[in-house]
């Protein structure tokens, strides 16, 4: 089954994405709807910077102001809460009159949330010489052996079998599993 769960970006007052973040917190908590609203993420950036007398100061800024980031599943009633807490102007690709948003691309919320320290890159588990599975993609049902991999572009190459001779294939590492 697809998971439901999208992120969406709220817009605010500048200078409120902190308060907007706490209040929609405390209403996700007593509007009960954590089965529909999951996290509320304010992406900041710590720096160094140095003071009149040249000393370093760490200091924290946000790297997205006016925004929000919100995980949820998009309901009239999730929506509704987000829409009409205090100091939230509406949801980035709403075109207003009550229209559904349209959903952060995966990819780059996974840049954000990776940039932020909330999720870690994946790693390859795999070791180079052993036996794995293709699960998805054109090779879906192959099995062959693990040649190498490269965890910066998150992708393998499994050298399959094709028309009877070994066939390097690049795979991401999500498309692979142990060989059972």
């Amino acid at each position: 089954m697809i998971d439901p769960r999208r992120w969406y970006i709220v817009q605010t007052y500048s200078g409120y994405e902190s308060s907007v973040k706490e209040d929609l917190e405390r209403r996700i908590e007593s509007m009960g709807m954590q089965n529909l609203i999951f996290r509320v993420v304010l992406p900041e950036e710590t720096y160094i910077e140095k003071d009149k007398n040249g000393n370093p100061k760490e200091k924290v800024r946000k790297m997205f102001p006016g925004y929000v980031f919100v995980e949820m599943i998009i309901t009239d009633d999730s929506w509704h809460v987000i829409r009409n807490t205090p100091k939230v102007t509406g949801f980035l690709g709403s075109s207003g009159g009550r229209t559904k948003p349209v959903p952060l691309p995966q990819d780059e919320i996974n840049a954000i949330l990776l940039k932020v320290g909330i999720i870690e890159k994946p790693t390859f588990k795999h070791p180079i010489g052993s036996q794995v599975n293709i699960i998805a993609g054109p090779f879906a049902g192959q099995s062959g052996k693990v040649v190498s991999f490269d965890n910066d572009k998150e992708t393998a190459i499994i050298s399959i079998e094709i028309f009877g001779r070994g066939t390097p294939t690049e795979v991401s590492f999500d498309q692979v599993e142990n060989q059972k």
